[in-house]
């Protein structure tokens, strides 16, 4: 009798170690896996739901999130234009899920990454749009272009077209100063 309590005790810690030892490895691997996610990715998890995000220079923003690219994300936003949000000056979300869907590979970065190819086609488009900087300055016209890390803005109010007689100037603009691009769509 006493043999079989001897043997049973120690099969009750070999047990007892072995699941210690997956426990410790689940958690592990779940650090791991954390650990490998990006905000990106949780934004891009987040797609369809809606989220309130604050953003430096530009404050609370609650919306829907429509895409999520390399640096940007797109939300629609009620009973406004819809904000193109610089991911790199987002400084809290709520209601953000846990998961992450991360790019083939992680590979967040393509040829261009960030508001750049935004903007890009904003510019192709000739699209009237509204740019809040990190600051909390607001400006609002027609992007004429975009280069590595600029763009120039001729300045007008965004319910008119860009022509000479509603133009202010043009305002070349950091592409890091640029917070929230908030394009007028028709």
């Amino acid at each position: 009798m006493r043999w079989d309590q001897l043997f049973a005790d120690l099969e009750l810690q070999l047990d007892a170690a072995a699941e210690g030892e997956l426990d410790a490895e689940v958690a592990e691997r779940t650090r791991r896996a954390v650990a490998s996610t990006s905000l990106d990715g949780r934004l891009r998890a987040a797609t369809g739901r809606a989220i309130e995000l604050s953003v430096a220079g530009a404050g609370a923003i609650a919306g829907v999130v429509r895409r999520v690219g390399s640096g940007w994300l797109l939300l629609d936003v009620r009973g406004a234009l819809p904000a193109v949000v610089a991911t790199r000056l987002v400084v809290s979300v709520r209601d953000l899920p846990v998961a992450a869907r991360e790019l083939p590979n992680g590979d967040d970065a393509g040829p261009e990454t960030g508001l750049v190819p935004v903007l890009r086609v904003l510019t192709r488009d000739r699209t009237p749009t509204s740019l809040v900087l990190v600051d909390g300055a607001t400006f609002t016209g027609t992007i004429d272009r975009v280069g590595i890390d600029y763009l120039d803005l001729a300045e007008h109010p965004l319910d008119e077209p860009r022509r000479s007689s509603s133009l202010r100037g043009v305002r070349t603009l950091s592409l890091r100063g640029i917070a929230v691009v908030r394009p007028r769509l028709e």
